[in-house]
């Protein structure tokens, strides 16, 4: 179940007076309880992790929780959590990508070479780069839907292809530089909010947060089922707003909130929105809980699949881009390495289930969260590379032990 999900079936089995009423508390409080003990647990796992991570980074290196270091953060995070959005898509049908490493770094070659060796405009080059991640999404979609192979077969294959066809469009020049001056790079390496931006950001973001809930309330009190009463929206859209201009001003004692962090923050929000208020999203749920049950209920199924393999590696192709724009290169290293690895464990270790059905667009936002504090807490204590992979793959496993745990006791106890 989602964390969307959740907090819709919270409000529903809520008595009538609402949360903040005399048995309000209590109830919540009882429905949380018995939902964690039926496996719903949600994205409290990785929260907690979270918290426990940063604790002790923190006592270990003061520096770990600086506004400097959280600044770096977020800006390491958006390349890959782009990646990793697109793969929490495809979690979500019971599928994976394996292949989202190598489609990034052949986005990253191509927006080098047309823009800098053939001078193409860089919208132009920008669209090229995007659409070879589209089409690569559109071959996976149909070898999956029209032949049936397992997306971990075409996307094994697709990993060895098209990090062949990435070193062929590269050439013998194996590294490609842009230019320092061009937008993309700047906007990757020197675009910061300022802090009045920033703060009007949040204020807009808050609001429409708090009109949704405003207008989902007055849906249901029009249908006569319980509802969330005004107190609880303006306490819950009160508290988000105190947590987002805390966490604006601290970031802003530095550089501030970065552009392509905001991007990755937009992205997530698009997709949860899709996901949780569209007929497409709903159907993604239906497919990846039971494929016969929505084929039955009507759902073109093979339109979904091929919709969110086009996305998962539009999403990596997106990323790619970032990632190049970050570093002012492309190379034969670009999408290689861990990106691979960080982008499905991100998804996983965020809460998305690999049963499929379960986890939300957070999922990649937390996850990436988890995988880059652990990478900056080593890194700032000088530990080998190795520890980090050996600590991110034990992190991993634990993710993988919770959903299963949670899958089997939601099954024992009877739970969708």
């Amino acid at each position: 179940m989602t964390v969307g999900r959740d907090e819709r079936a919270l409000t529903d089995e809520l008595p009538d007076e609402g949360l903040f009423s005399a048995g309000g508390v209590r109830a919540a409080v009882s429905l949380l309880v018995s939902r964690v003990r039926g496996g719903d647990l949600g994205s409290l796992p990785v929260a907690v992790g979270l918290v426990v991570i940063w604790t002790v980074f923190q006592l270990l290196n003061p520096v770990f929780l600086s506004s400097e270091n959280l600044v770096l953060l977020t800006m390491q995070c958006a390349a890959i959590g782009t990646i990793a959005l697109g793969v929490v898509l495809l979690l979500l049908l019971g599928e994976i990508d394996l292949s989202v490493g190598s489609v990034s770094g052949l986005a990253a070659a191509v927006l080098a070479v047309s823009f800098v060796q053939l001078q193409w405009p860089l919208i132009l080059a920008l669209a090229a780069a995007v659409a070879i991640g589209c089409l690569v999404g559109l071959l996976y979609g149909y070898l999956f839907t029209r032949f049936g192979v397992p997306s971990f077969v075409i996307t094994l294959a697709g990993l060895l292809g098209f990090l062949g066809l990435q070193l062929w469009v590269l050439g013998d020049t194996g590294s490609i530089a842009i230019p320092y001056d061009s937008w993309i790079v700047q906007f990757a390496q020197q675009a910061y909010l300022p802090p009045w931006a920033s703060y009007a950001v949040v204020v807009l973001s808050v609001g429409a947060f708090a009109w949704t809930l405003v207008r989902r309330a007055r849906r249901r009190a029009a249908a006569n089922l319980a509802s969330q009463s005004y107190l609880e929206i303006g306490v819950r859209t009160g508290t988000l707003l105190v947590f987002l201009v805390a966490a604006t001003w601290y970031l802003n004692l530095d550089r501030g909130v970065g552009a392509m962090f905001l991007l990755f923050l937009a992205l997530v929000v698009v997709m949860n929105f899709l996901l949780t208020r569209t007929r497409w999203g709903r159907a993604v749920y239906a497919v990846g809980g039971s494929v016969e049950a929505a084929r039955r209920a009507g759902i073109r199924v093979d339109r979904i699949y091929l919709s969110v393999f086009m996305l998962c590696s539009t999403l990596a192709a997106v990323g790619g881009i970032l990632a190049a724009a970050r570093l002012g290169s492309a190379n034969q290293s670009s999408g290689a390495g861990d990106t691979n690895l960080n982008a499905i464990a991100a998804a996983v270790i965020g809460g998305a289930s690999l049963f499929g059905g379960r986890g939300s667009a957070f999922s990649a936002l937390l996850g990436i969260i988890v995988i880059q504090s652990i990478s900056s807490g080593l890194t700032l204590l000088s530990f080998d590379s190795s520890v980090q992979f050996m600590i991110t793959g034990v992190v991993l496993v634990l993710a993988v032990i919770v959903d299963s745990i949670s899958r089997r006791t939601r099954a024992a106890t009877g739970r969708a």
